[in-house]
């Protein structure tokens, strides 16, 4: 049987699911694992605050259960990273959350990193959460856009944004690689790293690397690192 990665989007935004299906695009190839990218529906349109992230635990989780037999490794695909240690206790299977997996790989590629949020509210998150991995040394600088994840497909505005960010992340915080905060802004990799001149991150991609790595090894989550 061939393997497969199941990457779920915790909210409810299907057009967030099709770009992150459309970015997986250079992670597909002829002998490597399925990649199936499935919405929650039972999320909120978009995952902007604390009470978004701890609501879809449980359905994600859920998810999971229903997809277990039939997926070699999952990835939770929203930048707060909901659940992710609660994924890891329901299955033995690998599960990567894309900031996590983000924030590692900007490590290998540049000594600070910036990211790009969307809302002023989700950079207290991501600080906390880069503060619980003890990398807040490593952080140049956390920007937001003032876009939700429903206004990310307002291409030339959006991309504008993102670019004007961008910059100031280099330029004013020192960052020399750039990671997107949230998995609705999976489009916009390539453009930004031409206009910035700097590795920009696409978190999920980052994710599904890994996974695919775990699969081809072998990996196994363990679950008794998580009592």
């Amino acid at each position: 049987m061939s393997e497969r990665i199941v990457v779920i989007n915790p909210n409810s935004s299907v057009d967030v699911t099709e770009g992150i299906d459309a970015a997986m695009a250079p992670l597909r190839f002829a002998d490597g694992p399925a990649i199936d990218c499935l919405t929650l529906a039972e999320g909120p349109p978009g995952i902007e605050t604390q009470r978004h992230v701890d609501g879809v635990v449980g359905p994600l989780c859920d998810l999971i259960e229903r997809e277990g037999n039939s997926a070699d490794a999952f990835v939770v695909a929203c930048f707060s990273d909901p659940g992710l240690h609660s994924a890891r206790e329901t299955t033995s299977r690998p599960v990567m959350g894309i900031s996590e997996s983000g924030i590692t790989t900007a490590l290998t590629l540049g000594e600070r990193f910036g990211i790009i949020a969307i809302l002023p509210a989700g950079v207290a998150r991501h600080r906390r959460y880069i503060r619980q991995m003890g990398l807040e040394g490593r952080l140049a600088g956390d920007r937001p856009i003032g876009v939700g994840v429903t206004g990310l497909g307002a291409e030339e505005e959006v991309e504008g944004r993102m670019t004007k960010v961008g910059r100031q992340l280099i330029e004013e915080d020192g960052a020399d690689v750039l990671i997107m905060g949230c998995a609705g802004m999976a489009r916009y990799r390539r453009r930004l790293e031409d206009s910035l001149g700097v590795p920009v991150i696409d978190p999920s991609q980052a994710a599904v690397a890994d996974a695919i790595a775990a699969v081809r090894l072998g990996y196994r989550n363990n679950k008794n690192n998580m009592e």
